[in-house]
């Protein structure tokens, strides 16, 4: 099946779309948002199109997250996910944007050894059209973060619930509760950021703990999951629209409740099927 709108071989169809008139976000832009209070807004991409919508309606950072084991590829966790995977979503998400910051996640045990690690996130960039990487989790990340900036390449770090470390955490809960992890997450918080880390993403921690660890480090803090107080907020974007299939987490909130656009579309378009009243006439070509 081929889109009619299909650009040649080789062609970016999304070159000659009218550009956002709006300055490219950046690495040392997220600081600026930070000390100037302006909250970041991200979201999860997969796909050029979404991508697209995102640029356009203001969103400051794109993450080609290992969600997309969940969303897109249906799988229980985000392990299986790959460096090729994430790679070519990249390039995908990279062709429809134009102000946004794309990050990539670096999946589970990419960045397992330095040597791993410099070569993966390379790839991201070079490869896939990243501006930076996202690194889950704190320890031996703190020195992968430290040699990755050294050769030019933004990070982006991720503490309290960190899906890739499910097993070890046993489940998807809230980090942080007591007064020991609540310590060694902000010690490991401002660990990262010394490292050189260009913003800090915090989820499914308390959020006067968010609150406690934006006030106490010079990066930008992207929250999920974790109270109104950090320097920005990210959510994937299946469930911004409410298509994730399952449980919703409680952080989660369905900005498309109420309007059930998309669901009243698909319905739409199976009932005129079905019906015969599509293709009509103005969709079809005449003989000829």
């Amino acid at each position: 099946m081929v889109h009619c709108d299909k650009a040649p071989e080789g062609h970016d169809l999304y070159a000659n779309l009218p550009a956002v008139d709006r300055k490219p976000m950046t690495a040392p832009a997220l600081l600026q948002a930070k000390a100037d209070g302006r909250k970041i807004v991200s979201l999860t991409a997969y796909d050029a199109s979404f991508a697209r919508l995102l640029d356009e309606a203001g969103v400051d950072l794109v993450l080609v997250g290992d969600s997309l084991g969940n969303v897109i590829q249906g799988l229980a966790t985000t392990i299986p996910v790959s460096v090729d995977d994430i790679v070519y979503h990249c390039r995908a998400v990279s062709r429809g944007l134009h102000s946004a910051l794309l990050v990539a996640d670096m999946p589970f045990l990419s960045a397992a050894t330095p040597e791993r690690a410099l070569t993966n996130a390379g790839r991201m960039l070079a490869e896939g059209g990243a501006a930076m990487v996202k690194l889950e989790g704190a320890g031996e990340m703190v020195e992968i973060t430290s040699l990755l900036v050294r050769h030019d390449i933004p990070v982006c770090a991720h503490l309290g619930l960190t899906p890739q470390s499910v097993h070890r955490l046993g489940g998807y809960r809230v980090q942080g509760r007591d007064q020991q992890a609540r310590a060694q997450l902000l010690a490991d918080a401002r660990a990262l950021a010394e490292a050189g880390a260009s913003a800090l993403v915090l989820e499914c921690v308390p959020s006067d703990l968010a609150a406690e660890v934006t006030a106490n480090i010079p990066i930008p803090t992207i929250g999920i999951g974790a109270g109104v107080d950090c320097d920005g907020q990210i959510l994937v974007v299946h469930d911004v629209l409410g298509i994730s299939p399952g449980r919703r987490p409680r952080f989660v909130k369905d900005f498309s409740e109420g309007q059930y656009a998309i669901r009243q579309a698909l319905a739409a378009y199976v009932a005129a099927v079905r019906d015969g009243s599509f293709p009509d006439a103005d969709h079809s070509y005449a003989p000829g």
